[in-house]
């Protein structure tokens, strides 16, 4: 968990706990109305919160744990789906050099929820 770390707010995939336990050390130590913050930390805690209310949601499992997947990075991350639950093997050449990812890709996302963090668009199921 992220805790004392700081967020990325670029990352390719990110946890919805992550983004709770930040808030919430962040909180910890800024005290009431959250004073003791310099001004980087009551930014980051301004963001977080609205990436909390946006995936709250969008993100039915977000206090459990929702995955958010960059849209620069979720054409990697359909290949990467399609491995793990064995649809492709990923050991073959022909068909799979074959296949469109991008319109794989395409397809995925109309099951999945989307949010803007800093300017990228993020999906979650």
């Amino acid at each position: 968990m992220l805790g004392n770390k700081e967020f990325d707010f670029n990352a390719e995939v990110f946890d919805s706990r992550d983004v709770i336990d930040r808030i919430e050390y962040l909180e910890s130590i800024g005290g009431d109305a959250l004073m003791d913050l310099d001004a980087d930390e009551r930014d980051e805690w301004t963001k977080l919160k609205a990436i909390a209310d946006e995936g709250e949601s969008a993100a039915e499992d977000w206090e459990y744990g929702e995955t958010f997947i960059a849209e620069w990075h979720f054409v990697d991350y359909a290949q990467e789906l399609a491995e793990d639950i064995g649809a492709i093997d990923p050991n073959a050449g022909w068909p799979l050099t074959c296949i469109n990812w991008e319109r794989a890709a395409r397809e995925l996302k109309y099951d999945y929820n989307s949010i803007e963090v800093n300017g990228t668009t993020y999906y979650c199921r």
